[in-house]
């Protein structure tokens, strides 16, 4: 039986400072304070039995609004990064895709579907199937 995973809440500065620390498109916020702090490389895959990084409150019911069918096809892949431009905020969000069809935001939380991703960026509901595109340009829900 796994334990719960734990929020830890940091002010701006101390989360910049992780992220210099951190291998981009490699290490997540778990992996880098595990490497800070003298503590073994978490087994498998960069994930520690307790707790996991993909939150299961973000975990799609159905398969197919995840990004996994598009990883296993080569439309996308694992440590591509895709942007969302909110032109009428003057804002650029970047995401990176991750093992097992997630996303991982800038704060380092990982969703497990486009929407669930763009709702948490927003902070209100979103289709992240059509405001997330891979930097070439194309739109999720044109790659699907």
């Amino acid at each position: 039986m796994t334990e719960p995973s734990h929020t830890l809440h940091v002010d701006t500065e101390v989360f910049a400072k992780l992220q210099s620390l951190a291998e981009p498109f490699v290490d997540t916020p778990n992996s880098t304070l595990r490497r800070l702090l003298g503590l073994t490389p978490a087994p498998t895959g960069g994930h520690t039995s307790t707790p996991s990084p993909l939150n299961p409150l973000h975990s799609p019911r159905d398969p197919s609004h995840s990004l996994a069918p598009l990883i296993e096809d080569g439309r996308l892949r694992v440590g591509q990064r895709l942007v969302w431009h909110r032109r009428n905020l003057g804002r650029t969000h970047h995401v990176v895709v991750v093992e097992g069809g997630g996303l991982r935001l800038e704060d380092g939380s990982v969703h497990y579907t486009p929407s669930s991703a763009a709702t948490a960026l927003a902070g209100n509901q979103q289709n992240g199937w059509k405001v997330l595109a891979t930097e070439a340009g194309i739109f999720l829900k044109d790659l699907r």
